[in-house]
């Protein structure tokens, strides 16, 4: 039996670079230590709840192999889908198709230039995914979840704050974010776990990763803790482990 986590590069990116799925500092890995349980993780750079429905109904060792074995499942996405966009997700997406590789460069090049001054001009107005989006398919995924699984626990995250350079450091998207992640929440009987506060204390120490968006190693460990403890209130039998 595990946790499955379904999540973005928060996941598995540490406060320097992408790490391996097993590091034992990455947030799941602390959780599921706490539990007593593995980690079975599902995530990709970017993923929005859109990716997260994609993932449990397109991938079929996630939904024949790990959701079956799952003690609990965390929809541990949302932080992308309100950050400020400039282009249309396929476009974005489509950058690694161009060829050859010089134009695929210079694309690249050019959006990530263009992607912070976009942003502050649009104030973060124009979201990487509407939030109507986001509240349907994390329902649509809830709905798989308690269907394919029944008497699984599902819950989600708040969406995390970000200094990001990259989008301009603008953040006029994430209270609504917030509140609208908790209302949700409340629809669906899913509990969230607040990786928000978590994040935004570390964000404010300096704690996190320079790239603005990604953990250090202390806010994974308190994160970690944070699911373990949202976990073992919809599992009560579960006992939670000091890390």
């Amino acid at each position: 039996m595990s946790l499955l986590v379904v999540g973005d590069s928060l996941a598995f990116h540490g406060p320097e670079r992408g790490e391996l799925a097993t590091h034992p500092g990455l947030y799941g890995n602390v959780a599921a230590a706490a539990l007593g349980t593995t980690l079975d993780l599902v995530a990709r750079s970017g993923w929005t709840a859109r990716d997260a429905w994609w993932a449990l109904t397109k991938d079929p060792n996630v939904y024949s192999v790990l959701l079956p074995r799952a003690e609990a499942v965390l929809l541990a996405v949302g932080g992308m889908d309100y950050l400020p966009a400039v282009l249309p997700t396929y476009l974005r997406e489509g950058i690694a198709y161009l060829r050859p590789p010089a134009v695929r460069r210079a694309a690249r090049a050019a959006f990530l230039a263009v992607q912070p001054v976009g942003a502050r001009l649009t104030r973060g107005h124009w979201r990487t995914l509407p939030q109507r989006f986001t509240d349907e398919y994390l329902s649509l995924c809830v709905y798989g979840v308690r269907y394919y699984h029944p008497g699984v626990p599902v819950l989600g995250i708040l969406p995390p704050p970000h200094r990001a350079p990259l989008y301009g450091g603008v953040t006029t998207a994430h209270p609504g974010a917030v509140a609208a992640a908790r209302a949700w929440g409340r629809r669906e009987c899913v509990p969230m776990v607040d990786v928000s506060a978590i994040a935004a204390r570390h964000l404010t120490d300096g704690r996190c990763n320079p790239d603005g968006m990604h953990w250090g190693w202390d806010c994974h460990a308190e994160v970690g803790r944070a699911v373990a403890a949202a976990v073992k209130a919809e599992l009560p039998g579960r006992a939670i482990i000091e890390p």
